[in-house]
């Protein structure tokens, strides 16, 4: 099964309809996607991609395989509860801490800054094509996630490195995500990551022309009252090759209070009889319009 593609450069035609329900298809039936023609330069994301790189090689790949990590597995001790992954976390929003990190050049800072500058304008562009989909104002989802300064973005950097004995560790163990909408730029030769549906593993091949690949994560679930999908995955390691991972969340910021939007709950604690009348009025009309009359009836909205 191929996971769906999202091309962006159709939105604003007459292509923009077909795009929409594949989007709405891909969050429902998937929690997962691909996004093509985003606009963001592949010139800066191979920067950053690269920058990356060099930062592991000459920070961060010595000291993981002198880890506990590393030598857990070469004994071939009880892996089931380590991840096979060296990786760091930036926040960028509502404040940022990048240039705290240890031995981060200012090369590297000013590359993810420009690179999160275009990324969040990518989430909010989903946010708000998520939920028109969902037939919520344009900006429900930032607004739900956002406090004072608007919602929260931090990226997770990890590298999966070469693993001697992949079949006895997972580079990531089994999840879903926390927050809401995951946007990660991925290695373009090593695989490893791994999606669940209907029951399979999916493996998500390398990202090819710098697309970027999108998740689903719990808060959107909530949102959307269970419409949209949080979807469990995880990495597996390779053998031969180390693989990249910049996975950036659109999350709610921490004091955020979430919950299911009321345009997408069913109506409850409502009088049978009154749902009949309303029934005997409307029996050959959409039941859409009916649920909502009777749950504004039963929330004294009348």
């Amino acid at each position: 099964m191929a996971i769906p593609v999202i091309d962006f450069s159709t939105l604003n035609g007459d292509k923009r309809g077909d795009t929409m329900a594949l989007l709405h298809q891909a969050c429902q039936k998937w929690g997962c996607f691909l996004i093509e023609n985003h606009e963001i330069e592949g010139k800066l994301l191979e920067k950053v991609k690269k920058e990356i790189n060099n930062y592991y090689e000459e920070n961060l790949k010595e000291s993981f395989y002198k880890s506990e990590i590393a030598k857990s597995l070469e004994k071939k001790q009880n892996t089931c509860d380590i991840d096979w992954e060296s990786s760091f976390f930036i926040w960028h929003r509502p404040t940022s801490n990048i240039r705290k990190i240890p031995n981060l050049s200012e090369e590297l800072c000013k590359t993810m800054d420009e690179y999160i500058e275009k990324l969040v304008e990518l989430a909010e562009k989903l946010s708000e094509l998520m939920s028109e989909n969902l037939g919520l104002e344009k900006e429900y989802i930032k607004k739900a996630f956002s406090g004072s300064n608007g919602p929260a973005l931090g990226t997770k950097v990890a590298k999966y490195p070469e693993c001697p004995f992949p079949e006895l560790v997972r580079g990531l163990r089994e999840h879903t995500d926390a927050g809401g909408i995951i946007l990660l730029l991925q290695d373009d030769k090593v695989p490893g990551l791994e999606f669940s549906k209907d029951g399979k593993w999916i493996e998500i091949p390398p990202s090819k022309n710098n697309a970027i690949f999108v998740n689903t994560g719990d808060q959107i679930e909530v949102l959307s009252n269970g419409l949209y999908k949080s979807v469990v995955h995880r990495v597996m390691p390779d053998k031969n090759g180390s693989r990249l991972s910049i996975a950036s969340f659109y999350n709610p910021v921490g004091e955020a209070i979430i919950s299911p939007a009321p345009k997408l709950l069913y109506p409850s604690n409502y009088c049978y009889g009154d749902y009949l009348e309303l029934y005997g009025k409307t029996k050959f009309g959409e039941k859409g319009p009916r649920f909502e009359s009777i749950k504004n009836k039963a929330n004294g909205h009348y």
